[in-house]
């Protein structure tokens, strides 16, 4: 441990690419950040562009902006929290765009489909996270659908992993999980109800999907559109405000097509 952390204290010394500056400079949801937030966000991203395994499929070939793109925006998840540099992930896998997975889902009966789903991206509880560039790139410079960045999504996954469960709940403070039980259940239930019902819903309906995939989703809403998620949604935001230990609501106004619900 003592060799890792100095060779990490050598990697975060060292400074900042030029052009790595220009690469986070450009991802809108990095610009409210403090002075001193940015910094520790550039040596988390150091460390992470280090540590992890970028590689591409497809013929697709990994750049400088691909690794910064994905490891600035994961840098930002744990920013404020206590943290290893996400000690499950090795690799990050990168698809030039959406690509086709195989797909298996259980319904409330007990009844198991399995088939092949067109992704963006997707999360596994150890050694990797599989992504779009395109998607990421799209999402990174805000102009993706409206609330999604499927970098801050898959890494929320990881998140939730590290304690050894992918449920929805990640590693809290022991005085912490009934709270977040409580509020994210109920709104989960909430939005279950409303998507079986074909009613429009302020959170993505994939949100429904399951437990872990409305934090991960919630999780978007946070940094992508925190002033709306916070009036649709002020227990959830608070309950994701003290888990991420930032308030990107007080510092991030409203883009012009928030819609509120």
């Amino acid at each position: 441990m003592f060799i890792r952390e100095r060779r990490r204290r050598r990697i975060m010394e060292q400074p900042l690419p030029p052009e790595w500056q220009g690469i986070i400079d450009r991802i809108p949801i990095l610009s409210r950040l403090s002075t001193a937030e940015r910094g520790k966000l550039e040596d988390i991203t150091k460390v992470l562009v280090a540590e992890k395994h970028f590689e591409g499929t497809h013929g697709l070939g990994v750049t400088e902006e691909m690794r910064v793109t994905i490891a600035a925006q994961a840098a930002l998840l744990i920013l404020n929290r206590p943290h290893d540099y996400y000690p499950r992930l090795v690799s990050i896998i990168l698809y030039p765009g959406q690509y086709i997975a195989p797909h298996r889902e259980e319904t409330p009966i007990g009844v198991v489909i399995e088939g092949e789903q067109v992704r963006a991206g997707e999360s596994w509880s150890r050694g990797a996270v599989v992504l779009s560039w395109e998607d990421v790139r799209a999402d990174a410079a805000g102009q993706g659908h409206p609330g999604r960045n499927v970098v801050l999504h898959e890494f929320a996954h990881q998140l939730d992993a590290e304690n050894g469960a992918v449920d929805g709940i990640p590693a809290l403070p022991p005085d912490r999980y009934q709270e977040w039980e409580q509020v994210m259940s109920a709104e989960y239930a909430r939005l279950r109800t409303a998507v079986e019902a074909g009613a429009v819903t302020f959170l993505d309906p994939y949100a429904a999907t399951n437990p872990a995939e409305f934090f991960a989703v919630a999780t978007e809403r946070f940094f992508t559109d925190p002033a709306s998620l916070l009036r649709s949604l002020p227990e959830v935001y608070e309950q994701l405000r003290r888990f991420y230990r930032q308030d990107p609501a007080g510092t991030f106004p409203a883009p012009d097509w928030v819609i509120t619900l």
